[in-house]
């Protein structure tokens, strides 16, 4: 059983912009720390960006100043928010909940959302 699904993805030219949704349930969105992470073809998942219960994020490097994580309480909704997208950027997407270093996640991973930018 899915516990988080991701939403959003597609197809942008660099320079353009996404929003990407996860939407989860109340239990775990409410007592978890949320991540985004992404995985290119031939590369290892990584965290691109987090969000605590309280509200403070954390970013990777190279997304920091060009994507935003934010969390909606009343739609127990996560959103990565990606500006000035960079061919680079181009990977799945998913979502997950886990504890506040977001190291480790608690659940299966989902079919994520796929992210591609032209040059």
């Amino acid at each position: 059983q899915v516990q988080l699904v991701e939403s959003g993805g597609g197809l942008v030219q660099a320079g353009g912009s996404l929003k990407l949704s996860c939407a989860t349930s109340r239990s775990i969105f409410s007592i978890n720390a949320i991540g985004w992470y992404r995985q290119a073809p031939g590369k290892r998942r990584e965290l691109v960006a987090g969000i605590q219960p309280g509200g403070r994020t954390d970013y990777a490097d190279s997304v920091k100043g060009r994507f935003t994580i934010s969390r909606d309480n009343a739609k127990n909704t996560v959103y990565l928010q990606m500006n000035s997208l960079k061919p680079e950027d181009t990977a799945v997407y998913y979502c997950n909940a886990g504890r506040e270093t977001l190291s480790s996640v608690y659940y299966s991973w989902g079919q994520g959302t796929q992210v591609t930018v032209s040059s």
